[in-house]
């Protein structure tokens, strides 16, 4: 078979002219090559793991109560007195020597009943024309400075945090955020709900109502020797707590040991290095060795 020769290569050898003839009929190979750098895998975002600080945080839920050392007591000192008139009413605030109400004498003319400190009346049993006695119940209860508790609950793992003068922030229904300090913690446990029991003073000289709910926050420590993940990059599964990490395009799945949590982040004390690539959002979708195209949390955005 003879084979039309472009006038170009007439003067070449014979065996180069057949040569590039060959290679002439043979579709290139580098086209079917796969690209070593073509993406491979679903995208999935990433974020490097980077060491934060984090602060060790017990909650404490109860109500508030009037200092149990802060309460006087308000009664006549003799018998047989009636009330006449009632100059106070549990809620407001008196002034040392302030008349809390007149009594009637039983042999005629009145006496005034004063309270010997100054404070909030919180409960009140005086009625117009009621026998007072100075043995009997008190006509009048104040909590002297305005001096309240919030008495909460905590789990016996965190009892041992708590130390006497602890800082709190406290949030009470109706009357917004206030400051207070650990006073005191029990020494025992509730042993049927295994709650341990927690006193914190409550500072300053708001106004509050006796029975109302709050929760204190208090910071018992702080962290910053581990690294941290959002929440959303560890799973909770039988098999214990994971973290998917990126390596060489392709999914790993470490077991992770996780500590403090704030904000949406979570404190991972073992199972992850400082500058691991960390699946942003973990899930069931991806499996160990999976092939992936990681995307930096700043570009996926």
């Amino acid at each position: 078979m003879n084979h039309f020769v472009p006038f170009g290569f007439r003067n070449l050898p014979a065996l180069l002219i057949a040569a590039l003839l060959a290679l002439a009929s043979i579709p290139s190979l580098a086209a079917e090559e796969p690209d070593p750098n073509a993406p491979r895998g679903a995208a999935v975002t990433v974020l490097k793991a980077a060491k934060s600080c984090f602060s060790d945080i017990v909650e404490v839920a109860g109500v508030i109560q009037p200092r149990e050392d802060g309460q006087t007591l308000v009664r006549p000192e003799r018998q047989g007195l009636k009330v006449a008139e009632i100059l106070a009413e549990p809620g407001d605030t008196v002034t040392a020597g302030q008349t809390l109400a007149r009594l009637t004498l039983p042999e005629g003319g009145q006496q005034v009943l004063q309270t010997p400190v100054a404070g909030l009346v919180s409960d009140s049993t005086a009625v117009i024309g009621a026998t007072a006695s100075g043995r009997g119940e008190p006509l009048f209860t104040i909590i002297g400075g305005s001096q309240f508790d919030l008495v909460g609950v905590i789990p016996t793992t965190d009892v041992a945090k708590l130390k006497v003068g602890q800082p709190a922030r406290i949030k009470i229904l109706g009357a917004g955020e206030i400051d207070g300090r650990v006073r005191r913690t029990a020494p025992t446990v509730e042993s049927n709900s295994q709650l341990g029991r927690v006193l914190i003073t409550i500072t300053g000289s708001q106004r509050l109502l006796v029975n109302s709910s709050g929760r204190a926050m208090i910071t018992t420590g702080k962290s910053c020797a581990n690294v941290a993940v959002p929440l959303t990059a560890v799973l909770y599964g039988a098999g214990g707590t994971v973290v998917q990490v990126v390596k060489r395009q392709r999914v790993e799945t470490r077991r992770v040991e996780i500590g403090l949590m704030s904000a949406g982040q979570v404190e991972i004390r073992d199972g992850l290095q400082e500058g691991d690539m960390v699946v942003a959002r973990a899930g069931a979708l991806l499996r160990e060795g999976d092939p992936v195209r990681a995307v930096p949390a700043a570009e996926a955005k």
